[in-house]
Protein backbone atom coordinates (compact mmCIF):
# COMPACT_ATOMS: atom_id res chain seq x y z
CA UNK A 1 0.00 0.00 0.00
CA UNK A 2 2.93 2.48 0.65
CA UNK A 3 4.61 1.88 -3.06
CA UNK A 4 1.24 3.05 -4.19
CA UNK A 5 0.89 6.05 -2.32
CA UNK A 6 4.52 6.74 -2.81
CA UNK A 7 3.77 6.07 -7.01
CA UNK A 8 0.69 8.82 -6.85
CA UNK A 9 2.42 11.41 -4.33
CA UNK A 10 5.36 11.27 -6.85
CA UNK A 11 3.12 11.11 -10.16
CA UNK A 12 0.81 14.15 -8.59
CA UNK A 13 4.16 16.18 -7.76
CA UNK A 14 5.85 15.88 -12.03
CA UNK A 15 1.66 16.90 -13.10
CA UNK A 16 1.52 19.81 -10.58
CA UNK A 17 4.99 21.05 -11.24
CA UNK A 18 4.28 20.95 -15.15
CA UNK A 19 1.11 23.08 -14.46
CA UNK A 20 2.96 25.50 -12.31
CA UNK A 21 5.90 25.90 -14.56
CA UNK A 22 3.26 26.33 -17.32
CA UNK A 23 1.71 28.95 -15.87
CA UNK A 24 4.67 31.15 -15.20
CA UNK A 25 6.88 30.08 -18.66
CA UNK A 26 4.57 28.46 -21.66
CA UNK A 27 7.78 27.35 -23.29
CA UNK A 28 9.49 25.38 -20.17
CA UNK A 29 6.06 24.04 -19.41
CA UNK A 30 5.62 23.11 -22.87
CA UNK A 31 8.83 21.19 -23.05
CA UNK A 32 8.10 19.54 -19.45
CA UNK A 33 5.09 18.75 -20.70
CA UNK A 34 6.39 17.10 -24.10
CA UNK A 35 8.32 14.97 -21.99
CA UNK A 36 6.73 11.18 -21.58
CA UNK A 37 6.97 11.58 -17.66
CA UNK A 38 4.04 9.76 -17.30
CA UNK A 39 5.13 6.49 -19.87
CA UNK A 40 8.49 6.60 -18.62
CA UNK A 41 7.26 6.17 -14.73
CA UNK A 42 4.73 3.57 -16.06
CA UNK A 43 7.87 1.85 -17.10
CA UNK A 44 9.32 2.58 -14.04
CA UNK A 45 6.75 1.09 -12.09
CA UNK A 46 6.12 -1.52 -14.04
CA UNK A 47 9.79 -2.84 -13.88
CA UNK A 48 9.75 -2.52 -10.32
CA UNK A 49 7.02 -4.66 -9.75
CA UNK A 50 8.52 -7.45 -11.43
CA UNK A 51 6.33 -7.01 -14.79
CA UNK A 52 7.67 -9.32 -17.56
CA UNK A 53 9.83 -7.16 -20.01
CA UNK A 54 7.38 -8.34 -22.79
CA UNK A 55 4.69 -6.27 -20.80
CA UNK A 56 7.23 -3.18 -21.24
CA UNK A 57 8.33 -3.16 -24.13
CA UNK A 58 4.36 -3.52 -25.70
CA UNK A 59 3.22 -0.63 -23.12
CA UNK A 60 5.89 1.21 -24.98
CA UNK A 61 5.04 -0.15 -28.64
CA UNK A 62 1.42 0.97 -27.77
CA UNK A 63 2.29 3.91 -26.47
CA UNK A 64 4.13 4.94 -29.71
CA UNK A 65 1.16 4.56 -31.76
CA UNK A 66 -1.17 5.96 -29.89
CA UNK A 67 1.00 9.41 -29.32
CA UNK A 68 0.20 9.54 -32.88
CA UNK A 69 -3.46 10.57 -33.12
CA UNK A 70 -3.21 12.54 -30.07
CA UNK A 71 -1.03 14.99 -31.76
CA UNK A 72 -3.67 16.69 -33.59
CA UNK A 73 -4.91 18.31 -30.51
CA UNK A 74 -2.42 19.89 -30.05
CA UNK A 75 -2.76 21.83 -33.13
CA UNK A 76 -6.75 22.19 -33.28
CA UNK A 77 -6.83 23.41 -30.11
CA UNK A 78 -5.16 26.70 -30.59
CA UNK A 79 -6.61 26.91 -33.65
CA UNK A 80 -10.15 26.54 -32.24
CA UNK A 81 -8.93 29.12 -29.03
CA UNK A 82 -7.10 32.23 -31.35
CA UNK A 83 -8.77 31.51 -34.66
CA UNK A 84 -11.92 30.62 -34.12
CA UNK A 85 -12.25 32.78 -30.91
CA UNK A 86 -13.90 29.33 -29.07
CA UNK A 87 -14.14 29.39 -25.17
CA UNK A 88 -11.87 26.68 -23.50
CA UNK A 89 -14.21 24.26 -22.89
CA UNK A 90 -15.90 23.54 -26.18
CA UNK A 91 -12.50 23.45 -27.58
CA UNK A 92 -11.06 21.41 -25.19
CA UNK A 93 -14.35 18.94 -25.64
CA UNK A 94 -13.65 19.06 -29.25
CA UNK A 95 -10.10 17.98 -29.27
CA UNK A 96 -11.44 15.29 -26.80
CA UNK A 97 -13.76 14.18 -29.55
CA UNK A 98 -11.27 14.49 -32.50
CA UNK A 99 -8.79 12.49 -30.47
CA UNK A 100 -11.07 9.65 -29.51
CA UNK A 101 -12.05 8.94 -33.66
CA UNK A 102 -8.30 9.86 -34.21
CA UNK A 103 -7.49 6.70 -31.73
CA UNK A 104 -10.30 4.39 -33.17
CA UNK A 105 -9.23 5.16 -36.64
CA UNK A 106 -5.45 3.98 -35.37
CA UNK A 107 -6.46 1.13 -34.14
CA UNK A 108 -8.81 -0.20 -36.84
CA UNK A 109 -5.96 1.01 -38.90
CA UNK A 110 -3.15 -0.71 -36.90
CA UNK A 111 -5.88 -4.38 -36.54
CA UNK A 112 -6.42 -4.02 -40.51
CA UNK A 113 -2.69 -4.07 -40.54
CA UNK A 114 -1.89 -6.81 -38.49
CA UNK A 115 -0.71 -5.03 -35.38
CA UNK A 116 -2.84 -5.29 -32.39
CA UNK A 117 -2.45 -3.18 -29.51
Amino acid sequence: MLWIIAKVLITSAIIVAVSEVGKLNSFWGSLMASIPLVSTLAMIWMYHEKAPLEKISAHSSGVFWLVLPSLPMFLLMPWLLEKKHWAFYPSLLTCVAVTFVLYLATIYSLKRLGYTL
